[in-house]
């Protein structure tokens, strides 16, 4: 998105006083797209619930004025939550590349890009498809993408660098692949291999993302 010439106002999720009180309307003034990324938090963990609803509170408050939203894992459970859908811990943990299938209700709403070649995925939970949102993707594990209106929310993870996918693996997450049956040599080397293709795809997805959002190019 910087290369195609966007800016942003970062608010990092995980710093409790980077959000406003509950008394606080959210800022949106000259904001054309709220981006929703990841964490490695859940969305109903009661420790964290000040930052979570906050910044749900700020994707309501977007979407109220018409401002469409991109959400990427976390991000995505966060939409798929003010949407009226609900997260809750998926049946298995999906971590590493892999692929998604088209929803059979999706036609021809979803990119070619997205089921040409497996994403990176890191996460514990699934969210449910909230009511009058169209399911894009899909795998084993839950839904993969939707649409509502101009806003978009993606379980995968397609920003995802060899830098990123180092820095996730290192302490805890070194452990949490262990679990999974991998190991850190193991996903960098997939990670460098799947990166080209990967790249290529992100960008056809991005434009689409941007194209139902409402900015074309």
């Amino acid at each position: 998105m910087r290369r195609l010439g966007w800016s942003f106002t970062e608010r990092i999720r995980e710093s409790h006083s980077a959000w406003p009180r509950d008394t606080d309307e959210p800022d949106l003034e000259g904001a054309d797209l709220v981006v929703s990324l990841g964490s490695g938090w859940s969305t109903y963990w009661d420790d964290v619930a000040v930052p979570v609803l906050a910044e749900q509170r700020l994707i309501r408050a977007a979407l109220d004025a018409a401002v469409p939203v991109f959400g990427i894992c976390f991000g995505a459970q966060q939409l798929s939550t003010v949407l009226g859908g609900t997260v809750s811990r998926a049946a298995r943990a999906e971590i590493g590349w892999c692929t998604v299938d088209p929803a059979l209700e999706s036609g021809t709403g979803a990119p070619a890009a997205m089921f040409e070649g497996p994403w990176m995925q890191w996460h514990y939970d699934a969210f449910t498809v909230p009511s009058g949102a169209t399911l894009l993707a899909q795998s084993e594990v839950g839904p993969q993408a939707f649409v509502h209106h101009r806003s978009v929310g993606l379980q995968f993870h397609p920003e995802a660098t060899e830098s990123i996918v180092a820095q996730w693996s290192r302490d805890e997450g070194a452990d949490e692949l262990a679990v999974v049956g991998t190991d850190v040599a193991t996903l960098l080397g997939e990670t460098r291999r799947e990166l080209d293709s990967a790249r290529r795809r992100c960008d056809a997805l991005m434009t689409w993302v941007l194209e139902t959002a409402g900015f074309g190019r």
